[in-house]
C-alpha cells in the first residue's frame, strides 16, 4: 500500500499525470470527499467544507478580474472543479482550522494507502512517512503557457471572454505558482521547489505526460517491492 504525492508547477501537466497514474495503479485520487470525511470527524457541518489547497488558498488578482469577484483574504476558496472555476464559501473559517482539516485528511488518506495526493503540502506533511513517493512535475514556462492557453480557449468556448489568452495564461501561471510557493513557505517553512523534498523531479518539457506517468508507476512498483521484501522474515 503506497501513497504518491505530486507537486506541480501550474500548467506542467501534473494533474493529468496524477490521473493517469491513479488509473494505471487503480489508486484513489485525493479529493473533496476525503476532506468531507475528515470534516465530519472533526464535527464540522457540510456547509463548512473547504479545500485549503496550496494553489488556490490565495489566488486572487487574475481570478478576481476574470470573474469580477472579491473576497477578504480570510475567506477560504472552495473546491476548484476546473482550473478556472472558483466557488467561494459563504462562511469563513480560520486558516488554522482549515489547515488542520486538510492535514488530517491527507494523513487519513495515507493511512488507508493506495492514493495519489496532488498539492496540499502532501510532500511536507508526509515527508517522513514510509511507503510514500514524493514527485515534482516541472516544465519550461513556454510549454506551460501553451498548455494553459489551450485550456483557456476551451473555457472561452463556454462563454468566457477571449482577452489576450497568452497574457491570461502567464498571469494564471504566475499567480498559481506564487500561491503554491507561499503556502509551503508560510505553513511549513519549506521551499516548494527544493528537490530534496522529492524522490523524483520530472520535466514534461523533456517527457510526454504518458512517459512521466510510466516512470512514476515504475517507481511505485519498486517501492512496493522493497516494502514487501523488508516485511518478510529473515
Amino acid at each position: 500500500m503506497a501513497t504518491i504525492t505530486i507537486s506541480r508547477q501550474f500548467g506542467s501537466g501534473g494533474d493529468e499525470i496524477a490521473r493517469m497514474v491513479a488509473d494505471m495503479l487503480n489508486y484513489r485520487m485525493f479529493d473533496k470527499w476525503m476532506i468531507l470525511n475528515a470534516a465530519r470527524e472533526s464535527g464540522l457541518s457540510e456547509q463548512e467544507i473547504i479545500d485549503y489547497s496550496e494553489d488556490n488558498y490565495r489566488v486572487r488578482g487574475f481570478l478576481e478580474r476574470l470573474f469580477a469577484r472579491t473576497a477578504p483574504i480570510s475567506m477560504v476558496y472552495g473546491v476548484i472543479e476546473e482550473p478556472y472555476s472558483v466557488h467561494l464559501l459563504e462562511q469563513e473559517l480560520s486558516e488554522e482550522t482549515a489547515l488542520r482539516l486538510v492535514q488530517k485528511a491527507v494523513q487519513s488518506a495515507h493511512a488507508q494507502g493506495n492514493v495519489v495526493i496532488v498539492g496540499r503540502g502532501g510532500q511536507v506533511i508526509l515527508q517522513n512517512e514510509p511507503n510514500t513517493l514524493h514527485v515534482r512535475i516541472e516544465a519550461p514556462l513556454e510549454d506551460r503557457i501553451l498548455r494553459v492557453k489551450q485550456q483557456i480557449r476551451e473555457q472561452n468556448h463556454r462563454g468566457y471572454a477571449d482577452i489576450q489568452p497568452r497574457r491570461q495564461a502567464q498571469n494564471l501561471i504566475e499567480e498559481r505558482d506564487a500561491a503554491s510557493a507561499d503556502y509551503i513557505k508560510r505553513f511549513y517553512e519549506a521551499n516548494w521547489a527544493d528537490p530534496m523534498l522529492y524522490h523524483m523531479v520530472l520535466n514534461t518539457g523533456k517527457l510526454s505526460l504518458e512517459q512521466a506517468a510510466n516512470l512514476i508507476v515504475q517507481a511505485v512498483k519498486e517501492l512496493e517491492s522493497r516494502s514487501q521484501q523488508a516485511a518478510q522474515p529473515a
